[in-house]
């Protein structure tokens, strides 16, 4: 399981009109902003206002509770050699960007008996495709590759290392590092093993000034939304619940649709995920399942759990 160590954050972009304190032009643009409500005149005066008055204003508000001036700020994270489990931590919560290494399109990097049962069932896999779908114009050798390769990655980590580009508000960005402070009380063992990941990149966060304690302190009311707390009913109305079984790899895909709502919670007893043309074959199919058991430890993408949606029809 990768647990860290060689994490590395940077900032690529941000709500930037000169080269940053994030810090204090972050608090001076907030200032200016919560300065709209009660404008007498223009946004003009209000940019035009000492520093210290601004900055005097933007401690008001932090005070009162009343972030949302500080979600017009954004920043533009670049995060490398992070388990996908935790990309997948943050991209469950909102609002936020992400831009992630695909496991669909390249080729992952793993170790063990991880990497063996990758390169083995790419092999296998790209035959079948081959088989059944080489005669076909749409598929040709680089397009059975990639499904090759995206059914495979099934047998890797939850927690292999990825890569991501990920923006959020700075309100946001402080809140989710409340939440990760938090997250060695938790008492999932999917989370749990993130423990040190969160608090690196935390440290890094520090680092690069991107914390402030006024906004951390409010933001340690709540959690994180991506494990289910309790069973949901389905509903079909105006809005709607749903709930059924998939995999890590589906679920990491479902949840970026980020106007349905997404949460998952462990299934009492091991379950994996089988490709159709696997199925086929008794044989293959049970070969699957053998080797899915034998990384069962390092929770594979392609073990199944339960996911709950919900979100309105349209």
């Amino acid at each position: 399981i990768f647990f860290g160590g060689n994490m590395k954050v940077e900032i690529v972009a941000s709500t930037s009109r000169q080269l940053p304190n994030f810090r204090e032009e972050f608090d001076e643009l907030g200032g200016e902003l919560a300065g709209i409500c009660y404008m007498p005149h223009t946004f003009d005066d209000v940019k035009n206002q000492p520093l210290d008055r601004k900055l005097a204003r933007a401690g008001l508000v932090k005070d009162g509770g009343h972030h949302s001036v500080f979600d017009h700020e954004y920043v533009t994270l670049y995060l490398e050699d992070v388990p996908k489990m935790f990309a997948m931590l943050l991209n469950n919560e909102r609002a936020y960007n992400t831009s992630e290494k695909s496991g669909r399109y390249t080729k992952m990097t793993t170790v063990g008996m991880q990497a063996d049962l990758y390169t083995k069932w790419s092999k296998i896999l790209e035959k079948l495709i081959k088989d059944r779908y080489g005669n076909e114009q749409y598929f040709d050798n680089k397009r059975i590759r990639k499904l090759a390769l995206e059914n495979a990655r099934l047998f890797l980590s939850v927690y292999t290392p990825t890569s991501l580009a990920y923006t959020v508000s700075f309100r946001q960005l402080n809140y989710l590092y409340a939440w990760l402070g938090k997250l060695q009380q938790d008492s999932s063992p999917l989370l749990s093993p993130l423990t040190k990941t969160a608090d690196e990149f935390c440290k890094k966060l520090e680092d690069l000034d991107l914390i402030d304690p006024d906004l951390v302190a409010y933001g340690k009311a709540r959690d994180f939304s991506i494990m289910a707390k309790r069973d949901m009913q389905e509903y079909f109305g105006d809005v709607y619940c749903t709930k059924y079984k998939g995999s890590f790899a589906q679920y990491a895909q479902a949840e970026r649709h980020r106007s349905l709502t997404y949460q998952m919670a462990e299934l009492p007893t091991p379950e994996f995920y089988i490709p159709p043309l696997v199925q086929e074959d008794d044989k293959l199919c049970e070969e699957w399942l053998t080797d899915m058991l034998q990384v069962h430890e390092f929770t594979p993408q392609g073990s199944m759990v339960q996911i709950y949606e919900r979100g309105t029809p349209e």
